[in-house]
């Protein structure tokens, strides 16, 4: 099966990348829904959170916190949302693993947070 953020990986689908090491790629998607939008993935294949080695979780987690600073400073936002999905059922759009860094700004009129529906 064909992965999109593998072929991102290997250079075969063009991409604005913001970062890049031996282990993962920051890129912008295609579809932002906020100024400075990235998407942070693993450079090796994984499906999802289960799927991920613990020793690359764990640098994926202070890459993401690191990242999110710097796209908060470079874009004078105001905060960040970090997002990730692990499974068709809890939304998980590509089946590689990836987390979403959202800089927020005053009055931007995103809701991404959890609504109680009980």
């Amino acid at each position: 099966m064909q992965c999109v953020f593998c072929d991102i990986v290997n250079k075969k689908s063009p991409t604005s990348v913001i970062f890049e090491n031996d282990d993962f790629l920051a890129f912008s998607p295609i579809k932002q829904i906020s100024k400075g939008h990235t998407l942070l993935i693993s450079k090796e294949h994984t499906e999802n959170l289960f799927d991920i080695n613990d020793e690359a979780l764990a640098k994926i987690a202070v890459l993401s916190k690191k990242l999110a600073a710097e796209l908060v400073k470079k874009h004078s936002a105001t905060g960040v949302n970090i997002l990730h999905a692990s499974g068709k059922d809890a939304q998980q759009s590509v089946p590689h693993f990836h987390i979403h860094l959202v800089p927020r700004y005053p009055n931007d009129g995103l809701d991404l947070w959890l609504k109680n529906k009980l």
